[in-house]
């Protein structure tokens, strides 16, 4: 008697250590974008629409790939956002938009929610994926952010990839170019189009180990004057990750969000304030930057595996993937879950 009494207070005793050992983990998760906008149904024909939806499915699967084979919630977005980079269909890396001088200049960041490490570049022109460079950075160099020539110098002594500028461009944002010249010469308000689409590039992904990590890389604004620099490689405005809230990319009229300082604010939220990320980004995005007279998007992902896919342009490209849910879309209304 005295055995099994002492049996069942020692499983007594133990049990809640074991609940809590085997308390059940946040699913890995990754969420990516590729540029909101003006992405009105019929603006892309069947044929381009499948051909979008097929390159965010491959980016999708390809970061997802990372996580469930043990892979870190930082190689997850890399691998992401590299075959955005290296796509024709986005603004970002190859496909990126050009300068009033006719120039590609692309930004990048990235944030590890574990460390809060963070890197970023603005302004290069030669490195083949700038979401790379801008992770060399972080991991090794004691800066944040490098520009231009300095960061093309920095990418050469990290041995990264580098290539022609002529290799980003491509027909139609040269087309689109010409057309945005066209505009200015005849002295319309603005050479930016009513139908302006932003089409950074994102991702944000929490790993089997309860890491987040969020990166984000574009091409910036067409038709941008004298070395501008917008909210992508901004840390807090375009792209921010903490384990303690949310991991943050940011796509939009990058001046207002860095104003706005939206990845941080929505981080802030979550952390201080207690908000679902699904509450913070609505704030963020339907009411303080809509307020501005803004449009754009976030994708938002917490350390419990919530999502948000929030945008207040007509539509957003967009995906995410986790053991339950694996979808991409393009336009539609904003897709969040508990």
């Amino acid at each position: 008697m005295k055995a099994i009494i002492s049996a069942l207070a020692f499983l007594v005793m133990s049990a809640p250590a074991f609940a809590e050992d085997h308390e059940e983990a946040a699913p890995i998760t990754i969420v990516i974008h590729g540029g909101a906008g003006a992405l009105e149904p019929g603006r892309y024909s069947p044929e381009e629409e499948a051909a979008f939806m097929a390159k965010l499915t491959e980016a999708l699967n390809a970061g997802y790939g990372v996580l469930e084979n043990g892979g870190a919630a930082m190689d997850a977005i890399e691998a992401a956002i590299v075959l955005m980079e290296d796509s024709p269909l986005f603004n970002a890396g190859k496909g990126a938009v050009f300068t009033r001088d006719g120039k590609n200049e692309l930004d990048s960041s990235v944030m590890d929610g574990a460390t809060l490490n963070a890197g970023a570049v603005a302004g290069v022109t030669k490195v083949k994926n700038p979401i790379k460079l801008a992770r060399a950075v972080m991991e090794n160099s004691e800066h944040v952010m490098f520009a231009r020539k300095g960061a093309e110098e920095f990418a050469k002594e990290q041995g990264l990839e580098f290539v022609r500028p002529r290799y980003f461009r491509t027909e139609h944002r040269w087309d689109a170019y010409k057309r945005a010249l066209e505009r200015e010469q005849q002295d319309k308000e603005s050479a930016i189009p009513s139908d302006f689409k932003y089409g950074t590039v994102g991702a944000v992904a929490l790993d089997a180990h309860g890491n987040l990590a969020a990166g984000t890389s574009t091409g910036g604004m067409n038709m941008k004057k004298y070395g501008r620099v917008g909210d992508s490689p901004i840390i807090g405005a375009g792209t921010y990750a903490d384990n303690k809230s949310c991991a943050v990319s940011s796509t939009g009229w990058g001046e207002y969000f860095i104003r706005l300082t939206i990845a941080r604010d929505i981080c802030a939220q979550v952390e201080y304030g207690g908000a679902s990320v699904e509450d913070a980004a609505n704030d963020m995005i339907h009411n303080k930057l809509q307020s501005m007279g803004a449009d754009g998007g976030v994708i938002v992902l917490g350390p419990d595996g919530s999502y948000a896919m929030t945008f207040n342009s007509a539509g957003m490209f967009r995906g995410v993937k986790n053991g339950e849910v694996e979808t991409v879309a393009i336009y539609g209304e904003n897709q969040t879950a508990d």
